[in-house]
């Protein structure tokens, strides 16, 4: 459940703080997701993709706090 506190009657702001909130939760992604269905061969390589992606990103930062890059 998000929940936005609305502070001196500054709607623009609390707009702002929900749309980083559901992004950081992943709302969006979930909507643009569920517009459609996904066969589950798509479904099994997107995650494959994503996995990667996570792995490469891990691989990155520890080669960045080790001073490797």
């Amino acid at each position: 459940m998000v929940q936005i506190v609305v502070r001196d009657n500054n709607v623009e702001q609390a707009l702002r703080a929900l749309k980083k909130k559901m992004q950081r939760e992943g709302l969006f992604r979930e909507m643009k997701a569920r517009q459609a269905f996904e066969k589950p061969s798509e479904k099994k390589a997107r995650q494959h993709a994503e996995a990667i992606r996570r792995a490469r990103k891990l691989a990155r930062k520890r080669a960045q706090r080790e001073g490797i890059v």
